[in-house]
């Protein structure tokens, strides 16, 4: 499920091929202002996708059992 989104991306207006990551919504705890939320041992670490469309991005994140935050930046740039 998403909780948060964080748009990296330099060209905002692209959607047919973006890259997204996916990181554990509990990371945000150390950001200023961040809402808290404890740590789970369920939470997801890391997990990527490349050159997918804005909305795949979205449904893959929001599926995810685990609370997220979906990160999103221009295709060629975000991933490993």
């Amino acid at each position: 499920m998403i909780c948060n989104i964080i748009d990296k991306r330099t060209r905002p207006y692209r959607w047919r091929e973006v890259n997204a990551i996916i990181e554990a919504t509990s990371r945000d705890n150390a950001s200023e202002d961040a809402d808290q939320l404890p740590p789970t041992t369920d939470d997801l670490i890391y997990d990527e996708r490349e050159n997918v469309t804005l909305a795949e991005a979205i449904r893959w994140a929001n599926q995810e059992p685990s609370q997220v935050t979906l990160y999103l930046y221009d295709k060629g740039a975000g991933t490993t």
